[in-house]
Formats: C-alpha cells, structure tokens, sequence
C-alpha cells in the first residue's frame, strides 16, 4: 500500500523535532573545574591531576550523592598521589534549586579547591 505524502512529512518533521531534543547542551566551563558524577574516584582523581600539573589548580565539584565522592578524589590527590606537593586550599558549600515549578527541590553541592 502506497504511502500519502502526507504521512512521510509528518514522521520526517518528528525526526527533526527528536534531533533537536536529544541534542546535548554544551557545558562550558573552565579546563581546571572537575564535575564529580557516577565514574569511578581514580578516574576523576587522575584527571585532577593532569589538571594540576597544567594548571596549577583544580576544582572539584559535585552535587547530591557524589559530595562523599569528590572529598575522596581531594583526599586521593593531596594525600596519596600528590606526594605532598598539593593542598586543599579552600572548599566551599553550599545549596542549588533544581528543577522547575512544581518539581523544584534544593540540592546540596561542594567545591573543593586543590593546589600546590
């Protein structure tokens, strides 16, 4: 049975509108910040220290159930891995409103400062 042109159109324009959906949001953020998620520590902890050893100086971040997560990438990185040579410098907390309308809720989140 032969399709209406009508119906190729239709499902050609929800592709476009999928596409568009499922298209990433570019973060941008400085090459010295480092989001703590769901990875293991070593992973993160290794990135840090690329980081620290271009940079001088790193951020960790993380938000909700990865804050335990990110002290122990800063204690990894100044503890077992720097040597020494790196300290935490400054760590702040504080609490981010995510969502919208109804679905709001606060979020804990942490910023760990590491440098030498």
């Amino acid at each position: 049975m032969p399709r209406k042109k009508s119906d190729s159109e239709g499902s050609e324009e929800h592709e476009e509108r999928t596409e568009q959906a499922n298209t990433p949001q570019m973060r941008t953020s400085p090459p010295n910040h480092i989001f703590v998620g769901k990875k293991p520590v070593m992973s993160y902890a290794m990135s840090a220290l690329i980081q620290l050893a271009q940079a001088g100086e790193v951020n960790v971040k993380a938000r909700g159930m990865a804050i335990g997560r990110a002290v122990d990438v800063a204690e990894i990185v100044t503890k077992r891995l720097g040597g020494g040579q790196f300290k935490v410098k400054d760590i702040r907390i504080s609490t981010e409103v995510v969502g919208e309308g109804a679905e709001t809720r606060n979020v804990s989140s942490i910023e760990i400062v590491v440098g030498k």
